[in-house]
């Protein structure tokens, strides 16, 4: 059984348009945030993983659905979990939500580079300890 990770944001003026609804790119913002902090939850930050392992961790790619707006002073929830896992990158999907009502899905996929720009393994203590968010159907 995998675990999600669960990181609470709430929504400040300064994420709103001018009607008090939240800026479409705010949301990729609210994504990352929950993804440090699930790193953190390991014990690393992208500081140390750089300081450490010589690595990066960037965006590749990222498909998002927007669903519904999300509002000033909203309290929302970022669900996020490990789809898949390839030797330099993990896929994760994360999903917003606002009382248990879906706001946005994406699925991101997260490459773990050099200072060069190329791709490198996942640091072992990063794969292992990320593993409870591992989705089920994945073979390790």
């Amino acid at each position: 059984m995998h675990e999600n990770f669960y990181h609470n944001v709430k929504v400040y003026y300064e994420d709103t348009d001018a009607g008090g609804v939240v800026y479409y790119a705010n949301y990729l913002k609210y994504l990352e945030r929950a993804r440090t902090e699930a790193l953190a939850t390991i014990g690393l930050s992208n500081l140390q993983i750089k300081e450490k392992f010589g690595a990066l961790i960037i965006v590749k790619s990222c498909n998002i659905e927007y669903k519904k707006s999300a509002h000033l002073e909203d309290q929302l929830v970022v669900r996020s979990f490990v789809k898949s896992v390839t030797k330099t990158s993990f896929f994760m999907n994360q999903f917003i939500t606002k009382d248990e009502s879906s706001i946005v899905e994406a699925q991101v996929h997260l490459v773990f580079i050099n200072e060069k720009g190329k791709p490198v393994k996942v640091p072992d203590v990063i794969f292992d300890n990320f593993k409870p968010y591992f989705c089920d159907s994945i073979k390790l």
